[in-house]
């Protein structure tokens, strides 16, 4: 070997080692229900937080996957994750959740965006879960959204409620909004949805029959909710969400679930079981923070006075 063959190996294993060396060293598979705005800010927040706290792309490969609100198709993909190898699946939405839990057998599954994990059947103790399961909920309280609707717009006698039945989130967070409406003595009827093109249909069988309408944290209504605003907004019907994001696309108000926040400390949960912790020893967490969130737009063009939210 001549000594300039020697010179050029050597450069060349110095370079194949210099980029061995500055190879991603974790990989995190995600994998989302479907793509709307509540479920892409909890992502985008947890990409934020991940890279704000030294995981980015030179520490970490990322493997973002839209499940397109498809069960085989999110199986496929969090098959795929266990046969990578990930070192952690994070599923945003409880159907994800669902079907990373039943793929991943030992690796660690922190999920994000699911109101009840136990009912979802993916946790059987919250504070010390016994498999490779943990994340962050975002459990909803109705109570506060029924006193924010009796303080901007008092006097609501009945509720229409879209969701969609086959989601454990929503059915969870509908049972405890009717309870509570049943408790302060006010009617609500279900207008129940299967398909994103079935959410309009469904408003538009509530008009002239309520006061109001609730959304609660369903994947698929949201799918839908510019037109279902619109549609509200031109029968001069309010329309309360169980989260931020909605009241964004057209919602009048919320107090509920800030999904950057929760997004933040789920990438907090991720980066814990990144450096070693144990999912026994991670507790599933539930935020507290509640926050209000109004549509200047909306209460305009509804005549509410919403100003004291508005900063």
């Amino acid at each position: 070997m001549t000594m300039k063959k020697f010179f050029a190996t050597c450069a060349l294993l110095a370079l194949y080692a210099s980029s061995s060396l500055a190879a991603p060293k974790l990989s995190v598979g995600i994998v989302q229900l479907v793509e709307h705005p509540s479920l892409d800010e909890v992502r985008l927040a947890i990409l934020a937080e991940l890279k704000a706290s030294g995981y980015g792309p030179d520490v970490a490969e990322i493997d973002y996957q839209n499940g397109q609100n498809s069960p085989s198709l999110i199986s496929a993909i969090c098959q795929k994750f266990v046969a990578r190898g990930v070192n952690v699946i994070v599923p945003i939405a409880t159907p994800a959740a669902q079907g990373a839990a039943a793929a991943a057998e030992t690796i660690p599954v922190v999920f994000a965006a699911v109101s009840d994990p136990v009912a979802a059947g993916l946790v059987k103790n919250p504070a010390r879960p016994d498999g490779n399961v943990t994340g962050v909920s975002d459990a909803i309280h109705p109570s506060n959204v029924l006193d924010l609707a009796e303080e901007l717009t008092p006097g609501l006698k009945n509720y229409g409620i879209i969701y969609n039945t086959a989601e454990a989130n929503s059915t969870n967070t509908v049972r405890k909004a009717e309870a509570e409406m049943s408790k302060r003595g006010i009617a609500f009827r279900e207008a129940v949805v299967s398909t994103a093109a079935e959410v309009v249909p469904a408003v538009n069988s509530l008009m002239g029959k309520v006061d109001a309408i609730y959304v609660p944290d369903d994947n698929t209504t949201a799918l839908a909710m510019p037109l279902l605003s619109q549609v509200a907004i031109e029968h001069k019907v309010p329309v309360y969400t169980a989260v931020d994001s909605l009241v964004h696309d057209g919602g009048l108000a919320t107090s509920g679930i800030n999904y950057t926040n929760l997004g933040r400390q789920a990438g907090q949960m991720i980066i814990r079981v990144l450096n070693g912790a144990k999912i026994a020893d991670t507790p599933v967490e539930v935020l507290h923070e509640v926050s209000v969130v109004v549509n200047g737009e909306t209460a305009a063009a509804l005549g509410v006075d919403v100003s004291k939210y508005v900063k």
